[in-house]
């Protein structure tokens, strides 16, 4: 059954477990859910809820509207037990009053990645939008679309639909634009993720989701040794300010070969220039040179101590690889574990960085008369 939601919160799914913070390092044959408590408040005149999810088949999922955010996503091993598999906080002043990573599990835009010097020019018109990275604008600036309350336009036990309305000229960018972005857990144990967006004024979009995985679960080790395939030929190389050069890089015979399944820390270290920019890898893997319109397997990730696997398909020309670099081990994730270097990685489906500034690259243009699309699925299952 789903409901019509009006930010209230209509689905509770309750989990027995052994208390939530002396779990870590016990086998755990259930989820543990957070309370939801934790997440009830107003910001901006708009209810702020934690909901919960589940697949039928295994998977639960908490995800609060604040930022469309993942906060918890609980996968079984291969002998059963479970463990949270993102990274994350356990209230949520942690996200608002944010002392660490700001990008765990939200949906990152208007312009997901990075535009240099937070300047692009569309029909003449130059527009400069708020940096917040090292003189670049990432993941939208300084508000974005991971720190805005979305609506909640329906609920089921496995599907959640927001939706957002980002007026003209919020965070620089122009066009009032109209989003919807759909949750749902599958049978299959499927995360699929849904986007759609109208505009009333051409202008650039480029959304990801930015959920940070460690399929050993949250503050449980390093994820240097998971097994990473990418069956990309290219990336896109990067100047020191992680902008695109324009240039596409064969990854043959590099660092940035995953085309046969390689552990991420096989090579992470080595001598190059690439690597240097990126402190580890922060790259875009060229999945096509044009726009997708097929759903297509771009990425697997197997860590295999517990056995777990998470496959990515997507209908994106890119895929933004980052393997943690900046953690510093100064801040705790939601079980009181310290989040270190290389503790957790992304996976983001997504145009290239720096689209609007380069011609050759896939289009982000977005026009009132268009409608744009994206899906992205995180598939998980055990070997």
């Amino acid at each position: 059954m789903c409901f019509l939601s009006n930010g209230r919160k209509y689905l509770w799914i309750i989990v027995l477990c052994i208390s939530l913070f002396s779990c870590g390092g016990v086998n755990r044959k259930e989820a543990v859910l957070l309370d939801a408590e934790k997440f009830t408040t107003i910001i901006d005149e708009k209810n702020v809820s934690l909901y919960t999810l589940e697949s039928g088949n295994g998977i639960y999922m908490q995800v609060t509207n604040f930022g469309a955010r993942v906060v918890t996503l609980w996968a079984p091993d291969r002998d059963g037990n479970y463990e949270d598999i993102v990274l994350g906080y356990e209230t949520i002043d942690r996200y608002i009053k944010n002392e660490g990573e700001r990008f765990l599990g939200p949906v990152v835009g208007r312009y997901a990645n990075r535009i240099a010097g937070g300047k692009f020019i569309l029909d003449s018109q130059s527009y400069q939008l708020p940096v917040n990275n090292n003189g670049q604008t990432l993941h939208g600036g300084l508000k974005g679309l991971d720190m805005v309350v979305w609506d909640v336009d329906m609920i089921c036990s496995n599907e959640i639909v927001f939706s957002y309305l980002s007026a003209d000229g919020e965070d620089g960018f122009p066009g009032n634009l109209r989003l919807r972005i759909s949750y749902l857990l599958t049978s299959e144990n499927e995360f699929k993720i849904t986007y759609t967006a109208t505009t009333d004024k051409p202008t650039v979009v480029n959304l990801s989701h930015h959920s940070l995985f460690n399929l050993k679960g949250e503050g449980n080790g390093t994820i240097t040794d998971h097994i990473l395939t990418i069956p990309a030929d290219y990336i896109t190389p990067v100047d020191e300010k992680l902008i695109p050069t324009g240039d596409f890089m064969e990854v043959k015979n590099t660092p940035f070969d995953f085309r046969n399944p390689t552990a991420i820390g096989k090579r992470i270290d080595q001598e190059d220039m690439q690597l240097k920019q990126g402190a580890g890898y922060d790259h875009n893997w060229v999945i096509s040179k044009t726009s997708r319109r097929e759903v297509g397997l771009v990425a697997t990730l197997y860590e295999p101590q517990h056995g777990r696997l998470m496959e990515v398909w997507s209908d994106q020309p890119g895929l933004q690889f980052y393997s943690g670099n900046f953690f510093d081990g100064k801040v705790k994730g939601k079980y009181g574990k310290t989040l270190n270097y290389r503790e957790g990685l992304a996976l983001e489906t997504q145009k290239f960085p720096d689209s609007p500034n380069h011609p050759d690259f896939p289009s982000t243009r977005l026009d009132p008369e268009e409608t744009y699309q994206q899906t992205c699925i995180y598939k998980f299952s055990v070997k």
